[in-house]
C-alpha cells in the first residue's frame, strides 16, 4: 500500500502527555486517531523530544516511547511514527523505494542543530536511500510572518545560514531546512503555508496560547 502520513489538528484532540492534560484523555485522542487513519495505536511510536539534533533508528522491537531524540527513521512496515509540535516544524520524510520513513521535530535549536540534515543522512548511509527519491513534508507551523526573535538568535541566523532568512527579527525555519535539505541534492520538498499562530486554523500554539495542547505529524509504511 505504500507510505501513509497526516497531520492531525486540535479537532483530534491533545496528542501529549507532557502539558497537564489527563492521561485517560490523551490516550482517547491517541485511539481515536489511530482509528480514523486506520493504525494501531498499541504500534504507535513516539518521543521525548529534547530540541536536539538526535536521530534514533527503531524496529518491532523498539519501546514505543523513545527517549532523549527529535527524529525517528524505520524501513519496518506497520509502525507508524509520531512527531507532536504547537509551532516547532513537524518534518516528515520517506522514501518509497526502499521503504523508509522518518518523523522530525524541527524547532528552533533543532533546526540550528541540523537535524533534517541528520536525519536525511542517517536514511542514506543506513539504508542506502537516494536523495532523488527522498520526499520531505514539513507541516503547519510558526512562519515567518510571526516568528519573532532576539537579537542574538537573528545573529545566529544570518553567520549560520545567510541573511535571506532573516526578516527584521522574524526568522524562517522553513526556510533554513529546505536548504539544508536541498544541498544534500533533496529537491522533493513541500513546505506547508499555514502559520499555526495567525493562520486561524485549527492547530494548536504555543506562541498563541502557551497553555496549549500539541497536534502530530504521523507516518507509517504498509
Amino acid at each position: 500500500m505504500g507510505v501513509k502520513y497526516f497531520f492531525s489538528d486540535k479537532t483530534d484532540g491533545n496528542l501529549a502527555y507532557h502539558v497537564g492534560d489527563i492521561k485517560e484523555n490523551v490516550d482517547k485522542n491517541r485511539q481515536k486517531l489511530a482509528l480514523k487513519y486506520d493504525y494501531k495505536n498499541e504500534d504507535l511510536c513516539y518521543m521525548n523530544q529534547i530540541h536536539s539534533a538526535n536521530v534514533v533508528v527503531v524496529d518491532e522491537n523498539s519501546p514505543k516511547y523513545i527517549d532523549n531524540c527529535d527524529a525517528l527513521v524505520t524501513n519496518k512496515k506497520n509502525l507508524p511514527l509520531m512527531v507532536m509540535v504547537a509551532d516547532c516544524i513537524p518534518i516528515l520524510m520517506f522514501d518509497e523505494v526502499k521503504g523508509v520513513i522518518a518523523a522530525i521535530h524541527a524547532g528552533r535549536n533543532s533546526t540550528f542543530l541540523k537535524i533534517s540534515e541528520a536525519t536525511s543522512k542517517k536514511m542514506i548511509e543506513d539504508f542506502s536511500c537516494k536523495t532523488e527519491n527522498i520526499k520531505v513534508i514539513m507541516g503547519p507551523s510558526i512562519q515567518k510572518c510571526c516568528y519573532e526573535v532576539n537579537d542574538e538568535l537573528k545573529n545566529i541566523v544570518e553567520k549560520s545560514f545567510g541573511k535571506e532568512f532573516v526578516f527584521g527579527n522574524n526568522i524562517d525555519l522553513q526556510g533554513i531546512n529546505k536548504k539544508l535539505l536541498e544541498n544534500l541534492g533533496i529537491k522533493n520538498i513541500d513546505i506547508s503555508s499555514i502559520c499555526t499562530k495567525c493562520s486561524n486554523k485549527p492547530f494548536f500554539s504555543y506562541r498563541k496560547e502557551k497553555n496549549t495542547g500539541r497536534f502530530a505529524g504521523v507516518i507509517t509504511f504498509k
